[in-house]
């Protein structure tokens, strides 16, 4: 066997060129990091393959196609899975071994030629995932002095593919390798089961609770328009009127007098669920509006929709808080949808923060495949989510806000009936 060493900027750029070399039959012996990457210098990094005298090509005609061309950054990082994928196959298909193949438990212990090629072959398969593995990481990983390992790939890039916003995902990471026991680095699957637990503990919730004996709940939900404002009052009313051990009386309250649509909305819904409803036009209304279901138990207050950027709507909101002569104190709730990149969630917040927010409320959950802007944002803001919407039915589409869900559709995706 000739051994070979070939050196690149990166471990890719080493493979390259030994297949380019020597084909796809060399036997991967090692990867090392030669250079640091510093100032002025580039990394540099080394493989050692071994390959039989009679497999190397006589030409560079007869090379095979490498495993990776040079693209782009973004391209090749899903070529990089899929040759994971293809490679973790491939391994599952050569350890299918019946026993009918093995030696006969009466013969002496000496492995079959069969046996020894499978284990060698199983043994090339594995080196080459964790080379690729490590290519993938080498790339994409947040800059850290830590040695990263390779088992870091597929969390790192499941949250960063959520949508999590750059810089909190490196930091993250550099809390789990600076925390996480070094046993538990031995897989994929332990890694990725500590982040998930360092995440829920990031992630403030505000649990559900009842109404003191003798006292109220005021609710007011804002947000920016077609957020779901409306059909969300409709579902804690549902919930807090029929669907808990204990039957409330629910009171609403409509300040989103400006659409038509949605004053006849809400009133359809009263109807129906035999509610008291109370509309306020201008600010010193609403005082009068809180009186006037002082004997309900959980007051629901529906707000006109506007842009984050429509100063004057949200002035009118603040308007009315500050206006508030009862004894009732009321709970700001942010309506905001899942289905926007973090950077708009966050101008929404910082604009409507000044109702002074409490809690946030998430919907249009079936409309995303991404989570990692909410987990960004209540990390960055530390305001705690109360509710989760996850669909239009009322008053079935509704969650009560955990940690526990919102890693679990971050991890693993959001389906409906089976995160609830």
């Amino acid at each position: 066997m000739k051994i070979l060493t070939f050196s690149g900027a990166t471990p890719a750029e080493a493979l390259k060129k030994a297949q380019l070399e020597v084909g796809e039959e060399a036997m991967l012996i090692e990867t090392r990091e030669v250079q640091k990457k510093s100032l002025g210098k580039s990394a540099l990094y080394e493989i050692v393959v071994g390959v039989e005298e009679h497999t190397i090509p006589k030409t560079k005609a007869k090379i095979e196609e490498p495993l990776m061309k040079q693209r782009p950054l973004a391209q090749k990082s899903s070529d990089v899975l899929y040759n994971i994928s293809e490679a973790a196959k491939q391994i599952s298909k050569i350890a299918e071994v019946t026993e009918e193949e093995r030696a006969p438990r009466h013969a002496p212990i000496r492995e079959s030629e069969d046996l020894k090629r499978i284990k060698e072959e199983i043994e090339k398969l594995g080196d080459k995932v964790k080379l690729i593995q490590n290519m993938f990481w080498s790339e994409k990983s947040p800059k850290t002095t830590a040695a990263i390992p390779p088992e870091f790939a597929e969390i790192y890039r499941l949250a960063q593919q959520s949508g999590m916003d750059q810089g909190h995902l490196d930091e993250i990471m550099h809390l789990t390798l600076e925390h996480m026991p070094s046993k538990m680095r031995e897989s994929s699957e332990t890694v990725k089961r500590y982040f998930q637990v360092l995440m829920r503990k990031m992630i403030p919730v505000r649990m559900e609770t009842s109404p003191k004996p003798g006292g109220k709940k005021v609710i007011m939900l804002v947000g920016p328009t077609g957020v779901g404002k409306t059909t969300s009052i409709a579902k804690l009313a549902a919930r807090f009127s029929y669907l808990l051990e204990k039957k409330y009386k629910v009171g609403l309250v409509v300040l989103d007098t400006y659409r038509i649509g949605a004053v006849e909305q809400l009133m359809q819904y009263a109807r129906m669920m035999k509610l008291g409803i109370e509309t306020v036009v201008d600010p010193p209304e609403f005082s009068s509006a809180l009186n006037a279901l002082r004997y309900s138990d959980y007051i629901l207050i529906d707000t006109m929709g506007s842009s984050p950027y429509d100063k004057g709507k949200i002035e009118k909101i603040y308007e009315c808080l500050r206006d508030n002569n009862t004894d009732y104190s009321v709970d700001v709730v942010l309506v905001m949808p899942s289905s926007i990149k973090y950077d708009d969630l966050k101008a929404t917040y910082e604009n409507f923060a000044p109702l002074g927010i409490d809690t946030m409320m998430f919907t249009k959950l079936d409309e995303t495949r991404g989570f990692g802007n909410i987990f960004s944002l209540v990390y960055e803001t530390k305001v705690p989510i109360s509710y989760f919407s996850v669909g239009q039915e009322v008053p079935e589409d509704l969650v009560v806000a955990t940690s526990d869900f919102l890693v679990e559709c971050l991890m693993n995706g959001f389906g409906k009936g089976e995160n609830v």
